[in-house]
């Protein structure tokens, strides 16, 4: 069966994948051996045969065994230590769960730009980087251990309950290394950097201390977002990554005045639970407000004219009595709801407060203020309103409220101590640095990320939990004299202490003596924010200040970095809080920024409502390449959503990788034939090969170089969306249009002469388009070059090792096929047999 009877039979893409596996797998196990033996050496020259049948996930197994036995990705690495640098950062993933479809993505994007790098002429230092301590990691431990809270975790120790974090933490790394391997992507587990590593911890330390030395730290007790489940306060960036729609019971209450308690304030919450705990209400000191009777009860209430919706109708079930500013209002004492705080009225306690940040956007444009108490006396509460004449309205109101990104578990704001950097000051410089970063897709930086560096708020880094790097400040008990601690070596100078590790286990015990005779000072007993230490990584992966100094000076800010959309709340916002707070400028040039994948019906993946399918199945059912190609060709690398879909998946498969894997195998039938027919041993030399005078080999080979500038052009500028289009429309163009219409040049029967240059056209746009892919392709890519490369004079190729495409350099244009104008004037002359799907545009330089 020859190319065309194999592109175009009536099997289906399925069946020409799958079937006869007996058949395929003694086939390819031939093919593999000879390969194997060939991969890495000069033992033969001669082409093997091409099996008709292909199984993509088996022939990706043999790659990464060539990989693995010939330590290519180390080669590769070694190749390129003389070269200039390009500097990547790796934003750690937490090491807990295996990599999803988000990570996957996230992964391919930076694998292809690495790649690409190193294609370029660049040596790119891929080291992989792992978010070690933190919130993921203990809550994994706390619902595995039955833990509640930190009674529990006292009675167990904080050592051991380390040392179970630690645990989870390292089986969770190999884990990710064997899927992430499997994946393609080339990254330097040998190398990574692990934010529990000591190394790590001092140099956060430095950072801190750096911070603190500017008078950037300081203590304060704010009303924070706090995770009960946690038990411990996050910051506001973290409080705004993870909101959900819910239902919560919504009522009205009145607040009668002590002047005339006929009159009442009226209130509106979603919270009921905290109205027990209320201590003031608070009004706009702007919008204006109203004396009303309602015509139905008689009763008279004061709330924002703007909002008497949420209480009315319509306007004949209520009269205007008076009209007023809200400011009007400010210091009015009124009747509590309760008495469990009566003593707090001598305080200054129920009374007006007013404040801008109460909109007319919801509720009566009163809203209560209080502390917390549990949402389990909702019921009971609201009984308790209702029986005592104090309840308006109730119901329930479906609203957006902040979830703990870890737990899941709603936050509540809370009055907590924390120690806290100062970000507000710094907002034109974070916006002034923002500005000469490099964004792909651009309007992430101008709006989704520029307008929340806008409303920048002070960060609150502390944590009080146990596994974490600890904050490095010894206080004593009136919290009047502090000691920031910047390394081990002043901390083993300050306490006379041989230090081994900075974990809390090892340095919650040690004391400094007070200058100021107040005894000893002890360390505080929080340990540091994760997205603190994930934002200090490009100085604490290399150990900075204390070791690498030139290194990192020279290599700083990263070239390229790139995750999730979601990051502009997390690790693209701490790497920038502390790259200007240290040194006053960004700390990366480029940056690709992508959307997120979502099940098939729009809805966030879950592993309850198991609403995906395993990644692991997809790689196993249609190989790695594959996924990575449908990723990447997907509107999700444009920051925009992607519903995942199997088939689409399947698709790149038919639709690609078949018509290509096809050109490539009637390619080598037909060398094969040449040499047993005409006894011709088919050889490529590009600096020798003749150019062919026919249309179609020109037409062919001036695209490859239109392909070759775009490619470059656009790779450059970060633009994967524009580039991998593109390459797919050249994999259908050389197979539904080259080879189609060149069949029978291709097979001899115009000449061995007019063969020999049509085979050579072919090989070359085939060799070039490996090239191009290897990055999106690592596999299939290896996989067609291990065997056409036995057909290329080596000499002939400037890159010196040629035994991996992975080594190679990217082809150079020749600006000689591009003759362009004679490929659209004769184009038009050739007799077609299809049909025209679509119009090709080619624009051109000037003087080209």
């Amino acid at each position: 069966m020859d190319w065309a009877e194999d592109r175009y039979s009536n099997r289906s893409p399925a069946e020409q994948l799958n079937n006869d596996k007996d058949k395929h797998k003694k086939v390819t196990d031939k093919y593999n051996k000879v390969v194997r033996r060939n991969c890495y050496t000069h033992e033969t020259r001669m082409i093997q045969p091409v099996p008709e049948t292909i199984s993509f996930p088996a022939e990706e197994e043999q790659v990464l065994r060539i990989w693995k036995q010939y330590d290519c990705f180390q080669e590769c690495l070694k190749q390129a230590k003389n070269r200039p640098r390009y500097t990547f950062y790796d934003g750690p993933p937490f090491a807990t769960g295996l990599p999803h479809y988000g990570h996957i993505l996230a992964g391919t994007i930076k694998d292809i730009v690495t790649r690409f790098a190193h294609q370029s002429g660049f040596n790119v230092e891929r080291r992989f980087g792992w978010d070690c301590h933190g919130l993921p990691v203990e809550y994994e431990i706390d619902k595995t251990l039955g833990l509640k809270g930190p009674e529990d975790v006292a009675a167990m120790g904080i050592a051991e309950y380390n040392r179970h974090c630690r645990g989870i933490v390292m089986r969770y790394s190999n884990e990710w290394e064997t899927a992430v391997t499997r994946l393609g992507r080339w990254i330097d587990f040998k190398n990574d950097y692990k934010t529990l590593y000591p190394s790590f911890m001092e140099s956060v330390w430095w950072v801190f201390k750096q911070l603190y030395d500017k008078g950037l730290v300081y203590r304060g007790v704010k009303v924070m977002p706090f995770s009960t489940a946690c038990n411990t306060p996050l910051s506001n960036f973290e409080s705004h990554q993870n909101y959900k729609d819910v239902q919560d019971p919504s009522v009205i209450v009145t607040f009668p005045l002590e002047e005339d308690e006929s009159v009442s304030l009226v209130a509106w919450t979603t919270t009921p639970w905290t109205l027990p705990s209320n201590l003031a209400v608070c009004v706009s000191p702007v919008y204006q407000y109203v004396k009303l009777k309602d015509n139905s009860t008689g009763n008279i209430y004061i709330m924002m004219e703007a909002r008497l919706m949420a209480l009315f109708k319509s306007d004949t079930e209520y009269t205007i009595l008076d009209r007023f500013q809200g400011s009007a209002l400010k210091g009015k004492k009124y009747r509590p709801l309760f008495d469990y705080f009566l003593k707090c009225k001598e305080m200054g306690a129920f009374t007006v407060l007013v404040d801008n940040y109460v909109k007319e956007e919801e509720g009566t444009g009163i809203v209560h203020q209080a502390p917390y108490f549990g949402a389990d006396a909702d019921k009971r509460i609201i009984k308790y309103l209702k029986d005592k004449g104090r309840l308006v309205h109730s119901g329930t109101y479906k609203h957006n409220y902040p979830f703990c990104w870890r737990s899941d578990t709603p936050l509540i704001y809370k009055a907590v101590p924390s120690w806290f950097v100062r970000v507000e000051h710094m907002v034109d410089k974070l916006l002034e640095n923002n500005d000469k970063c490099y964004w792909v897709p651009e309007f992430v930086r101008e709006k989704r990320f520029g307008n929340w560096l806008k409303d920048a708020r002070d960060w609150a880094i502390s944590r009080n939990r146990y596994w974490g790097t600890p904050i490095p400040l010894w206080v004593s008990e009136d919290f009047e004299e502090v000691v920031c601690v910047g390394s081990v070596a002043e901390l083993e100078e300050l306490s006379g202490i041989k230090i081994e590790d900075l974990h809390r286990e090892s340095v919650d015990h040690i004391t400094i003596p007070s200058r100021c005779g107040k005894g000893v000072l002890r360390r505080v007993s929080e340990v540091f924010d994760c997205w603190f230490e994930s934002g200090s990584m490009p100085y604490a992966q290399v150990h900075y200040p204390f070791e690498n100094r030139r290194e990192f000076e020279d290599s700083f800010p990263a070239d390229f970095i790139a995750e999730g959309i979601d990051q502009t709340r997390g690790w693209f916002y701490t790497l920038l809080v502390l790259s200007t707070a240290l040194f006053g400028k960004p700390p990366f040039r480029n940056v690709i920024v992508n959307g997120l994948v979502l099940a098939s019906d729009g809805q966030k993946m879950s592993k309850r409502k198991k609403n995906y399918p395993d990644p692991i199945k997809i790689v196993d059912s249609y190989g790695a390449d594959a996924l990575r190609l449908y990723l990447i060709n997907s509107p999700v690398v444009r920051a925009e959503n992607l519903r995942f879909k199997e088939e689409g998946v399947r698709d790149v498969l038919k639709d690609v990788f078949l018509p290509w894997y096809n050109a490539y195998r009637f390619l080598v039938q037909n060398v094969q034939r040449l040499h047993k027919e005409e006894g011709i041993q088919f050889l490529f030399n590009e600096s020798t090969v003749e150019d062919s005078d026919n249309i179609m080999d020109k037409w062919i080979l001036s695209f490859t170089q239109s392909l070759i500038q775009f490619f470059k052009a656009e790779m450059e500028a970060y633009r994967l969306y524009t580039v991998v289009p593109r390459l797919v429309k050249f994999v259908d163009m050389l197979t539904n249009w080259y080879v189609r219409m060149n069949r029978r040049r291709l097979k001899g029967e115009s000449g061995a002469t007019d063969c020999q240059r049509a085979l050579e056209t072919l090989f070359s746009v085939l060799f070039c388009m490996c090239r191009l892919m290897a990055p999106f392709t690592p596999f299939i890519t290896e996989l067609i070059y291990q065997n056409l490369r036995h057909l290329m004079d080596l000499s002939s190729v400037h890159d010196k090792d040629t035994r991996s495409i992975h080594y190679l350099m990217l082809p150079q244009i020749r600006w000689q096929r591009f003759k362009i104008t004679i490929m659209l004037e004769d184009f038009i002359d050739i007799k077609l047999k299809w049909h025209f799907k679509q119009a090709v545009d080619i624009s051109l330089s000037d003087g080209d």
